[in-house]
Formats: structure tokens, C-alpha cells, sequence
């Protein structure tokens, strides 16, 4: 199967890329991350990436517009609904380009980690497929998060602190007074 593959990061797609290789699939990654803040962490994943990417011969394409403030505008008036409003946006450029290349599906990285939601994502991911014409692939790359996480350690590529928006970096350092 010819499988496009969202790709948030390199840590979070050496698992899925090695799984699905080891399946059969022809998986080609796809790097369009509009939530991702600052620029310069923008920059610095796409560029581990692409050196990840180039090293295991995995082919990649990279949407080169950089849409943040598009992103923003859409989900300042709810930040609390970032997340799934992150995922159709990310699923749905993904479906768009899966179909553009005839590709027999599309799936996504954000899949790895435990701290996504997964019902979400295979909901959303569902629906724009069924749209699209192209479908939507489900894998639970859970399991295999602390391996890729350990191969990215052995391999010195960078791993983000958090998950890219600029409402996640809060959450990830800002601490009010009085809480630890």
C-alpha cells in the first residue's frame, strides 16, 4: 500500500516508519505542521526531520509555507478545542495531498504518542478519508512510543518539549503561584 504519513517529528516517526516498511507499505512522510511555535522550533523539527528522513532513504515532502498566524486566528477564540480543530486541519491537508498523489491512504505519527487522543484522531482522520476518497489508515503506534523515543536518544536528534502549539509550551512551563 502507498501510504502518505503525517509527520509531526523525527522521534515520533521512527516507529511507525519502521513498522509500516516492515509491513509491505511504500510510506512516504509528510511534514505540514502550522501549529508549530516559535518559527525557530518550527525549523528545528522540520531540519531533524529531513536528516532523519535522507539517512533511512524515506522519501518526504515538506509544505515550505510556515501558517501560523492562519493557525491562530482559528483556534484563539477557543484554545481549549485546539486540539481537534489541530488534527482536522493537519488530516485534512494530509487527505488533500494523499489524493493529489494517488496515494491508497493516509494515516499520521500523532498516532505514537500516549498523550494524544486517539479516538479523536481516528475519528476525525475517518471522516475527512471517507470525503477525501482516500482512506483513513488506523494504527495504534502506542507500544512503540519508548523505543522510538530511545532510538532518537542513541541517534542525538532533537526532541521537542512539547507538543508544538504555543497554548502547549503553557502548559508545559508556565506554573502559576502556588501551584508546583
Amino acid at each position: 500500500m502507498k501510504l502518505l504519513l503525517h509527520t509531526c517529528c523525527a522521534p515520533c516517526g521512527i516507529y511507525p516508519f519502521d513498522l509500516l516498511r516492515q509491513e509491505g507499505h511504500e510510506v512516504t512522510a509528510y511534514f505540514y505542521n502550522p501549529n508549530i511555535h516559535p518559527y525557530t522550533e518550527f525549523r528545528r523539527r522540520k531540519e531533524t526531520l529531513e536528516g532523519y528522513a535522507q539517512s533511512i532513504d524515506l522519501p518526504l515532502i515538506v509544505e515550505g509555507d510556515y501558517e501560523l498566524e492562519d493557525f491562530l486566528r482559528q483556534v484563539a477564540p477557543d484554545p481549549a478545542g485546539r486540539c481537534p480543530f489541530c488534527y482536522r486541519l493537519r488530516l485534512q491537508k494530509t487527505a488533500e495531498k494523499a489524493c493529489e498523489l494517488g496515494m491508497d491512504g493516509f494515516s499520521t505519527t500523532l498516532l505514537i504518542s500516549p498523550y494524544q487522543d486517539h479516538e479523536a484522531l481516528k475519528r476525525v482522520g475517518e471522516e475527512i478519508g471517507q470525503r477525501a476518497g482516500v482512506p483513513f489508515i488506523y494504527y495504534d503506534f502506542r507500544p512503540g512510543f519508548r523505543e522510538g523515543q530511545q532510538q532518537a536518544r542513541e541517534r542525538e536528534l532533537y526532541r521537542q518539549p512539547y507538543c508544538g502549539c504555543i497554548y502547549s509550551e503553557k502548559d508545559r512551563y508556565y506554573r502559576p503561584k502556588g501551584r508546583k
